[in-house]
């Protein structure tokens, strides 16, 4: 090397890198992908060796495994009731749930409208990602605010992770929750007392409008009973890679009636696929 020529080091994994109370190798990492890309569809990028340790070393303490690799050799091998429930763990840690009441507003704006020229009944609603269950909630409260309470709109709404959809259901929050204005909190929520000041609950009236139901996309059927004139899939694709994202597209198109409407995220955009739907609005979509 000569005098004064820059060194350069090359920068340890991001697996390597960190000081971790379980082992972790970039092996294990690279098995995890693969095996949530298998049950769920979710492609995880290389930026994710913090979050997948982070999340799943909470499963190594709780079955007692001492590192990945035996962790996920043990999951892999585990069968029956124990073998489904860890599964499902496993899908829960590695699912990520951002959402809130009413977001990206513009498309409840929309559903207002388009319920009242809304052909069939009953109108039939599917939200893909139920989450903790703000976004069936807030369409529900659309329903009710653009065809009155007794609209009998059915909205199923469903998730992978039980965990959300345990909280879902329940139907409480924080009262000072996101997006919520003073005449809906009092229109749809009842205010808690005592223990429960603070928090608020969705009224039984609204919660008896949505079925809560756990369902995984990468399932090649689901059973839904009749066509959905909407479906809200908003920020679900943006985990999964192109091929994953036209065969999810293709299972919501043959559960939708043709002209229905489908909401998507404000970073997702399907127009390759215009054979199945096509754009109508900002980040809504028709069915062909």
């Amino acid at each position: 090397m000569r005098p004064g020529q820059p060194v350069s080091f090359a920068a340890p994994s991001p697996v390597e890198a960190i000081d971790h109370e379980f082992s972790f190798s970039r092996a294990d990492f690279e098995r995890v992908r693969q095996l949530i890309y298998q049950h769920a569809g979710i492609s995880l990028h290389d930026g994710k060796h913090a979050m997948v340790y982070s999340r799943l070393s909470r499963r190594l303490r709780d079955t007692g495994h001492r590192s990945f690799a035996d962790y996920l050799q043990w999951l892999e091998g585990v069968s029956g009731p124990q073998g489904d429930q860890e599964w499902q763990e496993f899908v829960n840690c590695l699912t990520t749930n951002l959402t809130s009441f009413f977001r990206e507003d513009h498309h409840f704006v929309s559903l207002n409208d388009d319920l009242k020229a809304l052909t069939g009944k009953p109108i039939r609603i599917w939200c893909c990602a139920a989450s903790t269950g703000e976004e069936p909630y807030s369409i529900a409260m659309t329903c009710q605010e653009s065809l009155g309470a007794n609209s009998g709109v059915q909205i199923i709404s469903s998730d992978i992770d039980t965990n959300v959809l345990n909280t879902a259901r329940r139907g409480v929050y924080a009262a000072e929750s996101r997006g919520l204005s003073p005449q809906r909190l009092k229109q749809f929520f009842l205010r808690g007392t005592g223990a429960n000041e603070g928090r608020i609950r969705v009224k039984p009236e609204l919660a008896k409008m949505i079925e809560f139901r756990t369902l995984n996309l990468m399932h090649t059927s689901w059973s839904l009973g009749d066509p959905f004139h909407v479906v809200f899939c908003r920020n679900v694709m943006i985990y999964f890679d192109a091929p994953t994202q036209r065969k999810v597209l293709e299972r919501i198109h043959k559960v939708m009636r043709p002209g229905g409407l489908l909401f998507v995220g404000h970073s997702e955009n399907f127009t390759d696929s215009r054979d199945l739907f096509r754009l109508r609005g900002k980040t809504i979509y028709e069915r062909v």
